[in-house]
């Protein structure tokens, strides 16, 4: 079997949404999963005027939270992050700057990535969160499986790097039907590959 990690960080909750659609998704390919938020590191005083944030916070605070060992254990990993001004926000990206010991000892190498991401505009930094994602992948000796335009979704959804979603300028637009099935799509398709390079039986 499978070992997936699906790593996240979300503030408002599309993230936490999105990874949750990701792990049915891998469960249904035949994946053993570990969903795993990154924790928040802001005060939650500081977003207690903004609902979804502060909702989001108390439903997945006490949930189990992203460590390096989640990558040790997984064949393939799924990473998630909202677009900060073209790039990860600062929480996941304190969590990818933490893990340097693992990298050293080339425990981070060899697995299957990919990733999704969120903005509040359709050209809010999507894609480039997306590629400096993969950069740091890069380093790490990961193999990089992209969805590219593998599935008929892709031309729906048009990016191939990853899965993107635009939650509007209120951050209140839910994930659509195109979204989600890309979502499955990616999940899928990194399962599909990382069984072939562990020996594991393929999806069914």
């Amino acid at each position: 079997m499978t070992n997936l990690s699906v790593i996240y960080y979300s503030a408002t909750g599309h993230g936490t949404t999105m990874a949750e659609r990701v792990s049915r998704a891998a469960q249904s390919a035949g994946a053993e999963v570990r969903v795993r938020h990154i924790a928040e590191t802001r005060d939650p005083e500081s977003f207690a005027t903004n609902p979804a944030w502060t909702a989001n916070y108390l439903a997945t605070k006490d949930l189990p939270a992203a460590t390096g060992d989640d990558i040790v254990w997984a064949d393939a990993v799924i990473f998630g992050s909202p677009t900060r001004f073209g790039s990860t926000a600062s929480p996941f990206q304190a969590f990818m700057d933490s893990l340097g010991g693992l990298w050293a000892q080339g425990m981070l190498a060899n697995k299957v990535y990919a990733a999704f991401t969120s903005s509040q505009t359709r050209h809010g930094g999507q894609e480039t969160t997306l590629m400096a994602l993969y950069t740091s992948l890069m380093h790490f000796g990961g193999i990089l499986v992209p969805p590219g335009y593998t599935d008929p979704v892709k031309f729906a959804d048009g990016n191939p790097y990853g899965v993107s979603h635009v939650t509007g300028p209120e951050n209140r637009e839910p994930l659509d039907d195109t979204t989600n099935a890309a979502l499955d799509h990616l999940a899928t398709r990194v399962v599909t590959i990382a069984a072939k390079l562990t020996g594991a039986p393929p999806p069914t």
